[in-house]
């Protein structure tokens, strides 16, 4: 079975296993995703059955959406509820301040990621070394903050909306917020992803290929049985011939192809729809 699909991922539960119960459900033993969600965070899991697994790198997968709640004076190094050391109280703040630390994050940042991170340091990953006591030294990153907003304030938790690029932490945004309100440590009590570039949670409904690739399609207008038989193309066939990554639409099937400096070459062959 060839398919593709938005699935919501709950909390309490990592991505691989999650879709090993997806596999049960669907029985389809090939199947995959894109852009891991930890056990701690729920919502939309990008999900392909069959060939469907080869198009991830093809869809319109950003900006990304988040929706997160801040408890400001929990200290915890994961930076969420996993490991909450202390609790720190404190008066509580206007809602306009909140507000302004909340939408001063707006634009591009340069910060330290979360120790306990997938990125990785010497071939390992870093949440590895951070639970072995190791100490962990990550470099700055650089994330673009589309939009953020304020959703709700109820003392002591802070809960925000935010459309970020890809690879942004939304602990290490939380963590911000608090540094911003003059709060030393502040740790994340929800997390959950509401989209994923154009890709929403509506039910596991299959997805539209055709709808969902963030590449131009181009047209072969030579002999069609050429793309179906996954023969050498001609750049002198193709209507599009700049260099780039292109679909063509076969009808029943895509195939997906790059044009560099004079050659095309196929990314994949014909995929079902």
């Amino acid at each position: 079975m060839n398919r593709l699909f938005v699935a919501y991922k709950p909390s309490g539960i990592g991505s691989n296993k999650y879709l090993y119960t997806l596999k049960n459900k669907y029985k389809n033993k090939k199947a995959g995703f894109a852009g891991t969600l930890d056990p701690f965070a729920k919502g939309v899991l990008l999900v392909g059955f069959g060939s469907h697994t080869k198009l991830f790198r093809f869809l319109n997968k950003t900006p990304k959406r988040y929706k997160a709640t801040l408890w400001l004076g929990a200290k915890s190094d994961t930076l969420d509820t996993e490991m909450i050391e202390e609790v720190a109280t404190f008066n509580e703040f206007s809602t306009q301040v909140i507000e302004k630390a909340v939408s001063s994050l707006q634009g591009d940042l340069e910060y330290e990621p979360p120790i306990f991170s997938a990125k990785r340091i010497n071939g390992r990953r870093a949440y590895d070394l951070a639970r072995a006591g190791k100490e962990v030294v990550l470099n700055k990153i650089n994330s673009t903050v589309y939009n953020i907003k304020l959703i709700n304030y109820s003392h002591p938790f802070v809960t925000f909306e935010a459309t970020v690029s890809e690879g942004t932490y939304i602990r290490s945004l939380g963590r911000m917020i608090a540094h911003k309100l003059g709060v030393e440590h502040g740790s994340l009590s929800m997390l959950e992803r509401l989209n994923e570039g154009q890709f929403t949670y509506e039910g596991e409904k299959a997805l539209n290929i055709k709808e969902s690739l963030n590449i131009a399609q181009n047209y072969y207008l030579g002999d069609s049985e050429n793309v179906k038989y996954g023969r050498v193309l001609a750049l002198k066939d193709l209507q599009l011939q700049d260099d780039g990554t292109y679909w063509l639409d076969n009808g029943e099937s895509i195939s997906i192809i790059t044009v560099q400096e004079g050659k095309v070459k196929y990314e994949l062959g014909r995929i079902e729809c």
